[in-house]
C-alpha cells in the first residue's frame, strides 16, 4: 500500500513542475521574441514480479509489473515563429529564420538572442548599437556596430547590410552587416533571462549564416513577438490541475485503505 503513496505523490511533483513552467509562458505573454516551454516527463523505474517466459510452448506471455511513478525530465523550448509588429521603429529587427542576433556580455563571452528591439548608446567612438540593457550588438566579425547616422535614413537590408540614405537619396554602405548564426542543436541553448541564450556542448558551436543553404531575413522596422497562445496554456494548466487533482486523491484513497487495515484488529 505504501508504494501507491509514494507512486502518487511524484505525479503531484512533477505536475507542480509542470504548473511552474505554464505559468512562466503565461506570465511572458508579452515579452518580446519569447519561445514557451514544454516540459516533458518520464516513468520511473518498474518493479517485476514475474518476468514474461515460454518454454515447451508453455509459460507466461506476459510481465508482471509494477511502475512507482514520474518524473519530469526536461523543458524544451518551441521556437515556432511567433507572431509579428509593425512597430515602424528603423532600429526594431525581427529575424525570418532560425537565427539569433549575437550581443556581447559584460563578461566578454557572446550571447544570443532573437530579440530585435535595438537602442543606440552614445559612447566616446559613437553611437553603438546595443539591446535595451545596453549590451553592444555585434557584426558577422564579432565586432560593434557604430551608427553615425542618422536614425531615420538608417537601412538594413534583408541580409543584415547596414546603409543610409544621404540628401540625394543614394544609398551609401556602412560597411558592416549585423551578425546572425545558426545552431546545430538550438533546443539545447541555455536560457540566462533577459531574451538572452548562451551556448553549451549540446547545443554546438554557432554557425555563421551566410554559411548556411538557407540564410535568414532581416525585416526592418518589425518585431518578433511572443509564440505563446493563452487558450492553450490555459487548456494545459487544466490537464495539470486535474492531474494534480487525482494524484492527491489517489493519495487519499491509499490511506484510507490503510485506515481500514487498522481498524481489522480492532
Amino acid at each position: 500500500m505504501m508504494r501507491a503513496l509514494w507512486t502518487a505523490s511524484t505525479g503531484m511533483i512533477a505536475q507542480q513542475f509542470n504548473v511552474d513552467v505554464i505559468s512562466n509562458n503565461l506570465a511572458n505573454v508579452n515579452t518580446v521574441s519569447y519561445k514557451k516551454n514544454k516540459a516533458e516527463f518520464k516513468d520511473l523505474l518498474y518493479q517485476t514480479m514475474n518476468r514474461a517466459h515460454i518454454m515447451d510452448n508453455q509459460g507466461v506471455p506476459v510481465n508482471l509489473q509494477v511502475g512507482n511513478g514520474v518524473s519530469v525530465i526536461a523543458t524544451v523550448k518551441d521556437f515556432t515563429q511567433g507572431s509579428v509588429e509593425n512597430t515602424q521603429n528603423p532600429l526594431d529587427f525581427l529575424i525570418e529564420g532560425e537565427g539569433f542576433f549575437m550581443v556581447l556580455a559584460p563578461d566578454g563571452n557572446i550571447m544570443y538572442t532573437r530579440d530585435g528591439s535595438f537602442k543606440l548608446s552614445v559612447t566616446d567612438q559613437g553611437n553603438m548599437l546595443t539591446t535595451s540593457d545596453g549590451y553592444p550588438v555585434l557584426d558577422e566579425m564579432g565586432m560593434e556596430i557604430y551608427l553615425d547616422v542618422d536614425v531615420e535614413d538608417l537601412y538594413v537590408s534583408p541580409f543584415g547590410e547596414l546603409s543610409y540614405t544621404d540628401e540625394t537619396n543614394t544609398i551609401i554602405p556602412l560597411g558592416q552587416r549585423i551578425g546572425i548564426v545558426k545552431f546545430p542543436n538550438r533546443h539545447a541553448l541555455e536560457s540566462i533571462g533577459g531574451n538572452f541564450y548562451i551556448s553549451n556542448t549540446a547545443s554546438g558551436d554557432p554557425i555563421p549564416d551566410i554559411d548556411t543553404d538557407e540564410p535568414c531575413m532581416i525585416k526592418q522596422g518589425y518585431l518578433e513577438l511572443s509564440n505563446v497562445q493563452v487558450v492553450e496554456e490555459m487548456v494545459k494548466l487544466i490537464v495539470a490541475q486535474r492531474a494534480y487533482e487525482i494524484s492527491s486523491k489517489a493519495i487519499q484513497t491509499a490511506d484510507d485503505m490503510l485506515g481500514m487495515a487498522n481498524n481489522l484488529v480492532r
